[in-house]
């Protein structure tokens, strides 16, 4: 860990690359199999399908999602490290059941068909490719505690090295299924997604041998004794999880609405694309967040370089975003690339252009968002997010049954006005954190 005396940018550059790398090459995974997908058969139907399953799948592995950031938080020597392993694996254990419950028929077609209202085609495909999904929670949830620890330790290199992993094994599963089989591509889509994932799992956990054997001998700690108890971490966590579970189940809901809009299928097919071009950009940001972790110091030391490396990539994303949306380079992605139709293509403009904001606003809600993990204050976080679910769900439902438009251009500006509120919401309590960090960094001391 760098001392805040020495943080420089060049510090923060060198310590941020690799994991924003790490969240670019998960970002292309979208792309890469939508492009996959909408030049097989029923192109719609499938990557509609896919899309819907992407959707719940990440729902159920919400609760793991912050696992990196809380090892990277907690982690500290022999006895936290065991105590968050124990608590990670019993979480991916929780999500792998709840997935398992999800898939059940009587289950999964009530909630899809029954409430969403998703055509019957939609939702066959879709169980499916749930199925295929089942490791994907745990895998997720798993390789996040290890790259939590990787990053600790300044290895943010080996995180990348993971992803290049799970990259790659992604696009050879998807080619091989894509090219020698004739399954569905919504089945291709979630094959490749699992193998990915499994893989990167695997060798986080080989990448981190030395790091946890050293903690596990003593070598590596803190310097004091951390005595965290189960009780402890669930406190930090559960707004943690609760966080991203509200994050992430926007989505089915954003699925529901979009199901009873007006160019439902169509809104269905173009989301899933424009998401993955979008999370391209703001992936970026996200990735700022246990950067922040690691280098604001104790005493929140590094708060204005880090300030300032924020502001200044949040303005470099979005000119790079509005660029892209208001040129042709946009149908060149959509059409040339993604292997959309002219007519999907065409219909995809107006949605991306409403969420060009996006990656800016991604990187301020990553910054402020990890000041108050590492102040250990992570309830204001869990209301924020709620505060974003509200939104995006009361613009979707205006927009879609009061004024009937179209679902895919509703849920963009749903998604934006959400994270606006987001933001506004946490600010306050971000500048509260800058303002009290040396006392918050005692509330872990508590019970």
């Amino acid at each position: 860990m760098h001392s805040a005396e020495e943080l420089t940018y060049k510090k923060i550059f060198l310590f941020w690359v690799p994991l924003s790398a790490t969240w670019l090459m998960m970002a292309a995974e979208g792309p890469f199999l939508a492009a996959i997908i909408a030049r097989m058969i029923n192109p719609e139907y499938n990557l509609a399908a896919f899309g819907v399953a992407s959707s719940f799948a990440m729902i159920i592995e919400a609760p793991v999602i912050l696992l990196m950031s809380a090892s990277t938080a907690l982690v500290k020597d022999e006895q936290s490290f065991t105590k968050l392993r124990n608590f990670t694996y019993a979480l991916n254990l929780f999500v792998t059941g709840i997935m398992l419950l999800f898939i059940i028929p009587s289950v999964f077609y009530f909630i899809t068909i029954k409430l969403i209202e998703l055509p019957t085609e939609v939702a066959k495909l879709t169980r499916t490719a749930m199925m295929i999904l089942i490791p994907w929670p745990a895998a997720i949830g798993y390789r996040r505690f290890y790259q939590g620890i990787l990053i600790r330790h300044n290895l943010t290199r080996r995180v990348a090295y993971g992803t290049v992993v799970r990259l790659s094994s992604m696009a050879i599963t998807g080619l091989a299924l894509h090219f020698l089989t004739k399954v569905e591509g919504a089945f291709v889509g979630a094959g490749a997604l699992s193998a990915g994932v499994t893989c990167e799992a695997v060798v986080s956990k080989i990448m981190s041998w030395n790091i946890v054997k050293k903690i596990k001998n003593g070598e590596i700690s803190s310097g004091e004794l951390s005595n965290l108890s189960y009780h402890q971490v669930f406190k930090f966590y559960l707004p943690l999880a609760l966080t991203s579970l509200v994050s992430i189940g926007v989505q089915p809901m954003v699925t529901f609405f979009i199901g009873q809009s007006r160019m439902a299928i169509e809104s269905l097919a173009v989301l899933p694309v424009v998401n993955s071009f979008i999370f391209i950009f703001r992936s970026v940001g996200i990735s700022f967040q246990e950067v922040g972790i690691a280098l604001i110091g104790k005493n929140k030391e590094g708060y204005i370089p880090l300030r300032n490396f924020a502001a200044a990539l949040g303005i470099i994303l979005v000119s790079l975003l509005g660029i892209i949306s208001l040129t042709p380079l946009a149908n060149i992605w959509f059409y040339d690339v993604s292997g959309l139709s002219l007519e999907l293509t065409s219909f995809a403009r107006l949605p991306l252009i409403l969420l060009i904001l996006m990656p800016g606003l991604a990187v301020l809600l990553s910054f402020e968002t990890a000041i108050l993990v590492e102040s250990k204050n992570t309830k204001p976080i869990t209301f924020s997010t709620v505060v974003e679910f509200t939104t995006v769900i009361s613009v979707m439902f205006f927009s879609i049954k009061i004024f009937n438009w179209v679902g895919a251009v509703a849920a963009s500006l749903g998604f934006l006005a959400g994270m606006l509120g987001a933001n506004t919401y946490l600010f306050p309590s971000f500048v509260k954190s800058l303002s009290f960090g040396k006392c918050n960094d005692n509330l872990m001391d508590q019970n």
